[in-house]
Order: C-alpha cells, then sequence, then structure tokens
C-alpha cells in the first residue's frame, strides 16, 4: 500500500524551528527517557576519514512512547571551509515506530544535529553550573561555538563573554557574529585565561591534544565538553575529570569509548568507575552540583536520544502545514 512521505529541506526546516527553550525543553526530556529505560539505542556507527580530515557519524535510538525514530547520517569534513562549504552537513530519516515505514526526509545538512547539540549544551548549564554565572567561556569559533554561546545564554543569562580560537581572526569573526547577544564580548589570548575568568566554560573543537589544562580548574566552575566525539579527540586535560567535584556522562557507555573519560581511562588514572549520566541527574536518580563552589564537567558526545527527539518535535510542528514535499512511494 502507497504511503506519503515528506521531504524538508534545510531552508523550510530553518522557518519552522529554532534555537529557543522550548527546543531545550525536547533534548532535556529526551534526556530523562534515557533514564527511565527502555530505550533502544545502539553504539554509534562512526568512521574516522583521516586521509581527508573527516568523519561520519550514524546515530539512531527507540524511545518508548514516541511516535517515530530517527537514524541520522551526520559527515563532517573539515577542510570544507577552505572550498567554501560547511563543515557540517548530513540528513535525518524519520520512520513510523509503529509500522516501520518512512514519514520523513529531512535534508538539513547538518541544521538539526547544530541544534539539538546546542540544546544538550543548554540542559548541561541548567542542571550543572552554577545558578548565576556572571562570564561564560567559549572555546571554538565555528558554527557550534556561536550556538553553545546563545543556548548558554537561554539557560544562564550571563553578562560577558569570553571566546578563544587558535585562530584570532576566526575568534574575532565569531564575536561580531555574537554582538546582537547585547552583553560584553571579548577575544582572550589563551584558554588558560578564558578558563580562569569564567564560571561556565563551553569547548567545541575537533582537537585530538588538550585545550584546557587540570591545573586551571578553580570553584564555581561548569565546563561542557562538546568536541570528543570520536575516539582519538581530546579536549580536557584526563586529570581534570579526576580533579573536578563531580563528572557527568550523557551516555557512560559512550563516554568510555568516544568521550573525554577514554583519555583518563587510558591514562590509567579514573578508579571512580561509571560516571553519573545526565539524565539521572535531571530525573533526580543521580546528584547534581551541590553548591556553587563544586568543580563540575559534562562530557558530551551526543546520542541517538536527540535526532530521535529533534525529528519528532519538527514532525509535529509541521503538523497541518504546507512545508516541504511530499512524494508518494
Amino acid at each position: 500500500m502507497a504511503h506519503d512521505i515528506r521531504i524538508v529541506t534545510e531552508t523550510e526546516l530553518r522557518r519552522a524551528i529554532t534555537l529557543d527553550l522550548e527546543t531545550v525543553k525536547v533534548i532535556e526530556q529526551a534526556f530523562a527517557a534515557l533514564s527511565d529505560g527502555g530505550v533502544v539505542m545502539p553504539p554509534v556507527m562512526s568512521m574516522d576519514l583521516a586521509a581527508v580530515h573527516g568523519e561520519v557519524d550514524v546515530k539512531t535510538a527507540y524511545i518508548p512512547g514516541f511516535d517515530g525514530f530517527a537514524i541520522k547520517v551526520s559527515p563532517g569534513f573539515f577542510d570544507n571551509p577552505k572550498l567554501g562549504l560547511p563543515s557540517l552537513n548530513g540528513l535525518m530519516i524519520l520512520f513510523s515506530a509503529k509500522t516501520g515505514l518512512v514519514e520523513a526526509v529531512f535534508l538539513d545538512n547538518g541544521y538539526l544535529t547544530d541544534l539539538r547539540t546546542a540544546a544538550a549544551g543548554a540542559v548541561a548549564a541548567q542542571h550543572l553550573a552554577p545558578k548565576v554565572v556572571q562570564t561564560a567561556g567559549i572555546i571554538g569559533t565555528g558554527v557550534q561555538a556561536r550556538l553553545q554561546a546563545r543556548a548558554a545564554r537561554l539557560v544562564r543569562p550571563y553578562d560577558r563573554l569570553l571566546i578563544w580560537g587558535r585562530d584570532a581572526d576566526r575568534a574575532r569573526t565569531c564575536a561580531a557574529d555574537l554582538a546582537d547577544l547585547e552583553c560584553d564580548i571579548h577575544v582572550v589570548d589563551t584558554p588558560e585565561n578564558l578558563v580562569k575568568a569564567s564560571q561556565l566554560v563551553i569547548t567545541t573543537t575537533p582537537a585530538k591534544t588538550p585545550v584546557i589544562e587540570a591545573k586551571w580548574l578553580h570553584p564555581e566552575l561548569h565546563i561542557t565538553a562538546m568536541g570528543s566525539d570520536q575516539a582519538g579527540k581530546n579536549e580536557i586535560d584526563p586529570q581534570a575529570l579526576v580533579r573536578a567535584d563531580l563528572y557527568v556522562a550523557d551516555r557512560a557507555a559512550q563516554v568510555e569509548q568516544l568521550g573525554e573519560l577514554r583519555s583518563a581511562i587510558e591514562a590509567g588514572i579514573w578508579t571512580k568507575g561509571a560516571p553519573a549520566e545526565l539524565g539521572d541527574v535531571i530525573q533526580g536518580r543521580a546528584r547534581g552540583r551541590k553548591n556553587d563552589a563544586e568543580i563540575t564537567i559534562c562530557d558530551l558526545t551526543g546520542t541517538g536520544v536527540q535526532d530521535t527527539a529533534i525529528a519528532t518535535h519538527v514532525m509535529a510542528r509541521l503538523a497541518g502545514r504546507d512545508v516541504g514535499t511530499v512524494i508518494t512511494a
């Protein structure tokens, strides 16, 4: 029997959904569902294409009670900007959770991945950062750096934003692009100065050697690490995970293979067992920040539940609207 499939382009998706508190809430609910159990989420299928400075990740998850589930293909080719092309692209396919039939194809070129990743950063800040953040710091200068700055301000309305990147010109461009935040924005000359001056730090780089050293940690600091999502990546000194009062993962089994924890395990210095997961903190099954003086770290490698959550959220937003191209298959 024939059925309809909706094909939606990036331009159409950008009109339908943006980074706002509703999107943050959707991703928070996805992490909470992961804590509740019953979620089917296979390990990330990942390819590291070193010869072309690229990578490809495939993620999916079935969440009980959701109408659909998504499969996301996310290539990242990091030399693309030299060609005038974006580093990230890809698509999401939304299937019916009842019949398994394809319901929609979102040709988002990574836009939905960018949104759900930024929203996850906001969720981490909401549950783990100090209640009052005067200064936030962003390490990195790409699309995700910009989105993380915006996402953090939704839940922790900071007064000052510091930005550091290896390329100072790109850092200044990033700062200019965020001018509409209407706060004090400064490009700093070292990541050390950024970390020491901030209460909330977000790392958004593909670094393979640490850009944050353990000796820079200080009371009233929360770090959300976004960049380490493949074996071989490492943004934070492994000793920092040991020194922190609380280290939280998006998915414990995943950070052991792909995240910052992998480096600490390989160094033989991690003896605390499996870390708490963000969903457990949200649901009150694991502790969050006890007080503002604590040092906390959240390791976000990206999960399939986020992709299913954002895809089903988009589908709900599009219900009854003449958006996209409908084909009959």
